[in-house]
């Protein structure tokens, strides 16, 4: 495994797009964008500054998070990244397990939208708030009271987002076999190493030559995504010294299954 870390800047292009969402973690790792996509960091960099054209869409998101009481910034940490990936490789299809509330969503939603083409698919099994405020010990990614999965998500954004409620088991494979391929897909989910490996085998046989696939929390998840890349020949790249990590499907491969 490729651990990519890169020195940080303020003032890099991303840098005040993750301030406007409330976490500086969530600013860019322009050397793991690089070598995931195989770009320069020039083209990287030229990508991340598109940021600005939807900072009142971040400021929305990090309003409702805010009234919520989400005031520290709890959600999947590369937004940034996953909008410049999507730019980048231009999918007809996108996948993600586990939305919450719908940073991630949003991010790829906006990147389709600049793309003119490609759609998101998003499953989600969402925990319920236990009460009207957030207790102590609760997960920050649970549903406040009233809300839905993707609330956070403004509205502009959902126009043809499919969005399926329930457990990955069932949804997952029916969606896979509806697609003709994935370009992208991100796990996000339950985090096992038993379903992260159910999750990657069951996208692999639509996954498009080149593709980028990401999973988050792999501190939990053992040797689950090692084992498929190395299924799949490829290089599993680590977003710096978080537990994100990603890899780009070979452009001609056998099969993962």
């Amino acid at each position: 495994m490729v651990d990519v870390r890169q020195k940080r800047r303020p003032d890099a292009p991303g840098a005040e797009a993750a301030r406007r969402l409330g976490d500086l973690r969530a600013r860019p790792n322009v050397r793991w964008l690089s070598q995931l996509l195989g770009r320069p960091a020039s083209e990287v960099l030229d990508v991340l500054s598109e940021s600005s054209s939807f900072a009142d869409v971040d400021r929305a998101i990090r309003q409702r998070h805010l009234e919520r009481g989400r005031t520290n910034y709890a959600q999947f940490r590369a937004p940034l990244e996953l909008y410049t990936l999507v730019r980048f490789v231009r999918p007809d299809h996108v996948v993600e397990t586990g939305v919450s509330s719908g940073v991630s969503s949003a991010h790829i939603l906006l990147a389709l939208r600049r793309n003119r083409k490609g759609r998101l698919h998003s499953i989600d099994l969402p925990t319920p708030q236990r009460g009207p405020t957030l207790r102590t010990g609760e997960t920050p990614v649970a549903l406040p009271i009233g809300c839905h999965s993707g609330w956070a998500v403004p509205e502009a954004l959902r126009v043809g987002w499919d969005l399926r409620i329930g457990p990955s088991e069932k949804l997952l494979p029916r969606l896979v076999r509806s697609l003709s391929s994935i370009g992208l897909f991100l796990h996000d989910s339950r985090h096992t190493p038993r379903h992260l490996a159910f999750e990657l085998a069951t996208v692999a046989p639509r996954l498009a030559p080149g593709a980028i696939v990401l999973a988050d929390n792999t501190m939990w998840t053992g040797q689950a995504f090692p084992q498929f890349a190395r299924k799949v020949g490829a290089t599993v790249l680590r977003r710096g010294r978080s537990d994100l990590v990603g890899l780009r499907m070979p452009e001609s491969r056998g099969s993962a299954n």
